[in-house]
């Protein structure tokens, strides 16, 4: 089938790449001119593992092209995706449906006849009707249908995530679109993945409610780690032990220093938002957002602490930057929080990081960075492993 995806970055890009490996003919469209050059060339903007070999391979294979004109490819495209940003809105915290919006008005004036348009970006309850009705004010005449097909990728697994998934879910009101999804999934059938259609709404509401439970299981094994700190328990032991529990589950069991990333800050403060406007709040979920943003400032304390409540003159060795592992995301990562809270109290810091430096450099500029883990440690007074890269395992036993 031929899919054009409209946005190209983490989630277009990945989702392009692998409908593509599935055998589509997927055109990968984005505004920024020399994104698209870099992308034409094999240079991945981004960092997911695996994603740069999967996209070469299928450009190779003249299954993935990238181009900024949106008209040409959505007007000859069966099936079109909304892969574009939805960051969370100054003041309110509600997602800021712009590009959305905006992609839908472009997308109805380049129709041909028949088109899903599915939208993959993480978006509020209604978005779907919203999508519809912009496409059908500006273009009264187009056969068209609007399905909503969440993304559920983990960065650094996202290719995994994409190819053998837990479960598809697909929003969707009529039998024709139903039959172009489905064909545009047929080869996960081969592995029996759960490919699930439910309603627009259920689909839109499937993905926030999905984000902010995982959150929910972080947020509760970080105040459990602070209870065992005070008891003398060790908390990676309960983590196991309620993890072992089938109705509980082993994953996002992790005491760390809070999420971060593109999905649970801005998914769980949408979704907050939208009880608020609903008259239905989510008390769990505003108090998980407050819970995690108040972990990652005490985490700075935790250290000084340690280090017997000053750190003023001494140097703090920094490994990890990302908000988490095999990926080069600084969204929302806690670091951004404990190291410039460091400085602050006086200590000189030296920070590595396997692919998040570029950025990180960026954000906190007044820091020192290293080429490696051993020369961030080296000298160093105290040594914070922010994120648990797997090469930190082995460089902290041999430093």
């Amino acid at each position: 089938m031929r899919i054009a995806m409209v946005g190209s970055g983490y989630v277009g890009l990945v989702s392009g790449a692998c409908f593509a490996q599935f055998g589509h003919d997927v055109i990968c469209i984005d505004k920024v001119a020399d994104k698209i050059a870099r992308l034409r060339t094999g240079d991945i903007p981004i960092y997911e593992p695996g994603l740069d070999k999967l996209v070469v391979d299928n450009v190779r294979a003249g299954r993935l092209t990238f181009d900024t004109c949106l008209a040409e490819a959505v007007g000859s495209a069966e099936a079109v995706f909304i892969a574009v940003g939805t960051p969370a809105r100054h003041g309110d915290g509600h997602a800021d449906l712009t590009y959305v919006h905006a992609a839908a008005a472009e997308i109805a004036e380049a129709l041909r006849g028949y088109t899903v348009v599915v939208t993959k970006s993480t978006v509020p309850v209604g978005t779907g009707r919203e999508v519809s009705r912009i496409i059908r004010e500006a273009r009264p005449d187009a056969e068209f249908d609007v399905v909503a097909n969440p993304e559920f990728l983990r960065e650094g697994a996202a290719i995994e995530d994409f190819m053998k998934p837990d479960r598809v879910i697909i929003g969707v009101e009529t039998d024709r679109a139903r039959e172009v999804m489905a064909a545009l999934y047929r080869p996960l059938n081969l592995i029996q993945t759960p490919i699930v259609f439910t309603s627009i709404e259920t689909a839109e509401v499937t993905k926030y409610a999905g984000n902010a439970f995982l959150a929910t299981k972080i947020t509760f094994i970080n105040e459990i780690a602070d209870l065992c700190e005070k008891v003398g328990a060790d908390v990676h032991d309960v983590a196991r032990g309620i993890g072992l529990d089938g109705r509980i589950g082993r994953k996002f069991l992790h005491p760390g220093p809070g999420f971060g990333g593109s999905c649970f800050p801005k998914d769980t403060l949408a979704l907050a938002h939208i009880g608020r406007q609903v008259n239905a709040p989510q008390g769990i979920v505003e108090q998980v957002i407050e819970v995690n943003n108040a972990r990652k400032k005490h985490m700075a304390g935790k250290v000084i602490d340690f280090c017997g409540g000053s750190v003023s003159g001494l140097q703090a060795g920094v490994l990890g930057l990302t908000f988490k592992p095999n990926t080069d995301d600084m969204r929302d990562a806690p670091s951004l929080d404990i190291v410039p809270a460091l400085a602050a109290a006086g200590a000189r810091i030296v920070a590595f990081d396997p692919e998040g430096m570029k950025e990180a450099s960026r954000l906190m500029p007044s820091i020192a960075f290293a080429q490696s883990a051993y020369e961030a440690a080296f000298g160093a007074d105290v040594l914070v492993v922010i994120t648990e890269w797997p090469e930190f395992r082995g460089s902290i036993r041999g430093a």
